[in-house]
């Protein structure tokens, strides 16, 4: 008989979640089911009756293309030194957040500050820094420089936004996996004479490798999708275009579906590779989950 109530139960509950089910497959599905499906066709505005289905001839285009291997490379860049520097900062803000014992809210609060800006506001801020003429860091700069109009230089400053904007979220993420270790552990390591460093290495970083996991697959996949920084900081000039940059100005701008459609399909297996690769590889999970099967 229990048996039978739990079985009707379950039932129950898949009936009454069936609807928003079902809505979130058509919101979330049919976008990407009609990208792929451009993508298989020559589909440019400018030329409406020229629409035909080439196949793969897109993603040749596409994945033969110097400009499209110079976005993914500066993607990649920014988002591998974005990331790491972010998770070295992140932590240390979280130990600090953790540990301080007078004006705790205060200090949570200044902290999380830059993530409360919106991201094109707080862009166009580092853009009028770095300004010659204008700009407070630019003037401390030898005359005639103009980090922006070059390349290196104006990839240093899109990280260094990135960086600024987002550390304060990876410090949040990381600052509730610090919160789980147990401070009984670190008081028995330190009565045996264990030392700072080897207390983080060996006890807090273990400890905390989920809450680490799942910070750094949100970041990277937002850092991959980095799009409002550069378009405000150089518009993709100078080869600092990322993937996104470059799929809204052949998608948007230059009205040709059919190969925008193709770099969006390519940036989504890109992401779902990411995500797969973080969630088999380093066991990134829901916490509470590890061993189960």
């Amino acid at each position: 008989m229990s048996t039978d109530v739990k079985a009707a139960e379950r039932r129950l509950g898949l009936w009454l979640c069936a609807p928003a089910a079902i809505f979130m497959i058509l919101v979330a599905g049919w976008p990407i089911l009609y990208s792929i499906w451009l993508s298989f066709n020559r589909y440019d505005l400018r030329f409406p009756q020229d629409q035909q289905w080439v196949g793969l001839e897109n993603y040749q285009t596409v994945l033969t293309n110097e400009f499209w291997w110079t976005a993914f490379g500066v993607t990649v860049l920014i988002t591998v030194v974005s990331v790491a520097i972010e998770l070295v900062l992140g932590m240390g803000l979280a130990i600090v957040m953790h540990r301080t014992l007078v004006g705790r809210g205060l200090i949570r609060t200044v902290v999380l500050i830059p993530y409360g800006i919106v991201t094109v506001v707080a862009a166009f801020g580092w853009f009028y820094a770095w300004t010659p003429g204008t700009g407070w860091l630019a003037a401390l700069l030898p005359d005639g420089s103009a980090p922006l109009t070059q390349q290196w230089p104006a990839i240093l400053i899109i990280i260094g936004a990135e960086v600024w904007k987002t550390t304060p979220f990876m410090a949040l993420l990381l600052l509730a996996g610090l919160a789980l270790v147990p401070d009984e552990l670190s008081r028995a390591a330190a009565m045996d004479g264990a030392g700072r460093w080897k207390r983080f290495v060996s006890i807090t970083l273990p400890l905390m490798r989920p809450a680490i996991a799942v910070a750094l697959l949100f970041r990277t996949l937002d850092a991959f999708r980095i799009y409002d920084n550069i378009y405000i900081l150089t518009n993709g000039a100078q080869n600092t275009g990322s993937v996104s940059i470059i799929t809204y100005t052949n998608l948007v701008s230059g009205l040709n579906l059919g190969i925008g459609s193709t770099m969006s399909v390519l940036i989504f297996i890109t992401v779902a590779i990411i995500a797969f690769i973080f969630v088999t590889v380093f066991k990134t999970g829901t916490p509470g989950t590890e061993g189960r099967r």
